[in-house]
Parts: structure tokens; sequence; C-alpha cells
């Protein structure tokens, strides 16, 4: 496995100037303002990316306006009480997207942010939950949520601005060329291969996970 230097050069080169690739590395927000975060916007930011799944991002986009007022803002305690008369609705609405499983991940995803109240709340829990155990994290969104412990969902917490990385199809390039894994990582063992090269980069470099993703996929 490559120094961080190293990659960060074969990035610079395939970029043209240290300045190009710096304009598409942004690091996480702080944790303090990912705190203050309401519940509401994580399950927006969880059933945004959901839908998103297998269809054109513009899509869901331009229906967004709707499916907010459809979810009734994605209100955590209103989704989570959803039942089958307001399923039964929302599966003939044409404002949504309307797939029975992504239609109940949004209940789903809700009792599970519902759960994080006890632990101080959604925006407290992901704010301190360390960038060295990322991989813990998306481990409890995979057992407790619902279509959000993979790259879905690690979409959506960079969204949200937690300091995280992206197993992208050239974050997975990169991470094979540098020998970490040898395919897509799904096992405990690959992953826990993963979160081990990243932090050792961010030790070598100092920076935050999200800046060390990006710059891993900019170098291929």
């Amino acid at each position: 496995m490559r120094a961080f230097e190293d990659i960060y050069s074969i990035a610079v080169t395939r970029k043209g100037a240290p300045d190009a690739v710096e304009a598409q590395v942004h690091g996480p927000k702080p944790p303090a303002e990912i705190a203050q975060i309401p519940e509401a916007d994580w399950l927006a930011a969880f059933s945004g990316a959901i839908f998103s799944t297998g269809l054109n991002w513009r899509v869901v986009e331009n229906k967004w306006p709707d499916i907010l007022a459809a979810y009734k803002g994605f209100d955590v305690n209103a989704c989570a009480m959803m039942d089958d008369g307001w399923f039964d609705e929302l599966m003939s609405d044409p404002r949504i997207i309307r797939n029975g499983a992504k239609v109940t991940s949004v209940r789903d995803n809700a009792v599970f942010l519902q759960s994080l109240r006890a632990q101080g709340g959604a925006g407290q829990v992901f704010a301190e939950w360390p960038a060295t155990d990322f991989i813990g994290l998306l481990a409890l969104m995979k057992k407790h949520g619902a279509r959000i412990g993979g790259t879905t969902g690690q979409y959506a917490l960079r969204k949200m601005g937690v300091d995280s990385f992206i197993l992208s199809k050239d974050v997975v390039a990169r991470l094979i060329a540098e020998g970490v894994i040898d395919k897509q990582p799904t096992s405990k063992k690959a992953m826990a291969a993963v979160q081990e090269a990243f932090n050792t980069w961010m030790d070598q470099s100092g920076r935050s996970l999200t800046e060390v993703s990006r710059v891993l996929a900019l170098s291929v």
C-alpha cells in the first residue's frame, strides 16, 4: 500500500495541478453544526438517497417538493407511525417514487432515528461518531435502519457533512490497486481492511476521512 503522498501525487498528475485537486477536496462539517441538524433532515437525506437508487437523480430532484409534502416533511414521529392506510395512499400517489420497499424504508428509518434519541439524538450520534470507526456507523445503520448500510447511506452521510468515505467505483479501484482489497468490499474482514487503510492515510496526511476519500477518487 502506497503512502498517501504518493496517491496524492497520482491525483495531481491526473488533474494537472495541486490546485485542481484541492478545488474538489472538501472536508466535513464541524461536529457542532452536524449535531444541530433536525431529525427530519436526516430522514429526508436517507430517503432521498434511497429513492434515487436505480434512477436518474434528476427524477427525484424534480419530484422533491411533492415528495416532501407527501411524507409530511419527513416528520419522524409521523413517518414512524405509517400504517397500512397511509402506505396504500402513498403507493397510489403519482407525486412520489411508488416502490413498496422504498416507501417502507421511510417508516423503518424513522423508527431507527427515534431509537437514537436515547443517545442524544441523530445529530449528536452522527456528529460524535469517530471517523476511525466509520464502518461501525455503517454497521449500526445496516442493523437498525433500512437500505442505508452501504453506499446509499454513505452518500447520504456525505451530503449531510458527516466525515465519511464513499466506496464509489473509483475509490474501490484505488483500494484494489493498493492491495487493500481484491474486489468490492462486502465482508466484515474486507471492510475492516478498508477502515485500517483509511486510518493510516488519515494519520499520514493529517486530513479528514472525507478528504482522503475524495483524493482516492481523483487518483483514478
